[in-house]
């Protein structure tokens, strides 16, 4: 049984930064691409970042890109999200998910496991 737990979320300022992080136990960790997905209020889940199973290869949404780092330490089971420069449209609950495959698809419907989430929210 995979289970995928998040924590780190909380309010911040506009400009800020968190780091979130998501501890996997169940399964390998290290076969398995891992990824970060966020859902606002009233909108749909959407993709934020992901990291293939080496660690070697990261993809971003254009929205996050340059403010956001994902990576990952296989030797912890563990994946985490650097936001930096945060501004109020990051607030959202933010989920890790590991996918099904060793290589990045940043689509939600190829990711295997999901997490229940962490609220980030970005004060103006």
């Amino acid at each position: 049984q995979v289970q995928l737990v998040e924590s780190g979320g909380g309010l911040v300022q506009a400009g800020g930064s968190l780091r979130l992080s998501c501890v996997a136990s169940g399964g390998t960790f290290s076969n398995y691409a891992m990824n970060w997905f966020r859902q606002a209020p009233g909108k749909e889940r959407e993709y934020v970042a992901g990291i293939d199973w080496r660690g070697g290869s990261q993809n971003y949404a254009d929205s996050v890109k340059g403010r956001f780092t994902i990576s990952r330490d296989n030797s912890r089971n563990t994946l985490y999200l650097q936001m930096s420069s945060l501004k109020p449209e990051d607030t959202a609950v933010y989920y890790c998910a590991r996918s099904s495959g060793p290589l990045i698809t940043p689509t939600k419907s190829r990711m295997a496991y999901w997490g229940q989430g962490t609220q980030v929210t970005v004060s103006s």
